[in-house]
């Protein structure tokens, strides 16, 4: 996995990019190559904290251009620090995180609460607009084995439940932000090759390397995000 940098929006900012090649099939949330598919790369990208382009999707294609990414892969955008990657390993599985965790989120919340996330720009003049300024935690997970349709949804859910464990742990009470995405990413099946395996919920072999290895990323980063945040950089 590369790191990338350049200058947009008056800011330095950082890129990962994984060139996995062809023969990946994923299953992520992300903007860009959300769904089930075939990928052949994966961008995680750092915007400035009060992004406000409209054309998220339109932004990530000329992300992935400037990096000569082609063909199908995988896009998120985070206003996390990119540079501050977390990593975690367990068996063959690696997953990189990154963690912004500037309003922390319980997925349940009661109906018609305002979202804290939408935070006024401060302006003179009439009434500021309202920005979406997320603090994001992003996951990309690889597996070496490939997984059926099933059992990518299960390592989606493995790994988020993961995910809140690591944060709560680390002494945030909330599930994640409104914002996070994943990505998880295996082998396609090919004829002759390894059977798909069939689950991936945390009591399984891979499905507990997902488990493992999204924690210690994910806790890994949030007691970062800790050490890090001066209330410049929430």
């Amino acid at each position: 996995m590369e790191l990338r940098w350049r200058e947009e929006d008056g800011a330095r900012l950082a890129s990962s990019v994984w060139r996995a090649g062809p023969g990946l099939r994923t299953i992520s949330s992300a903007m860009l190559g959300g769904g089930i598919g075939a990928a052949s790369w994966v961008l995680n990208a750092q915007v400035a904290g009060a992004y406000a382009r409209t054309d998220p999707v339109a932004h990530l294609r000329e992300l992935a251009a400037s990096h000569g990414l082609d063909g199908p892969g995988v896009g998120m955008l985070t206003a996390a620090s990119v540079a501050r990657t977390a990593r975690g390993s367990d068996e063959g599985v690696a997953v990189s995180a990154t963690v912004g965790l500037r309003v922390p989120t319980w997925a349940s919340s009661p109906a018609g609460a305002p979202d804290p996330e939408l935070v006024p720009l401060q302006v003179d003049g009439p009434p500021p607009p309202r920005v979406h300024r997320p603090g994001t935690v992003n996951i990309v997970v690889s597996l070496p084995v490939p997984l059926e349709d099933a059992a990518l949804v299960n390592a989606v859910m493995t790994a988020t439940e993961a995910k809140t464990q690591a944060l709560l742990e680390a002494g945030y009470p909330c599930t994640g932000t409104a914002s996070d995405a994943i990505c998880v990413a295996a082998p396609a099946p090919v004829p002759g090759g390894t059977e798909p395996d069939p689950f991936a919920g945390p009591r399984s072999v891979w499905g507990a390397r997902i488990a493992r290895a999204v924690h210690a990323a994910v806790y890994a980063g949030a007691v970062d995000y800790t050490e890090w945040i001066d209330g410049t950089r929430r």
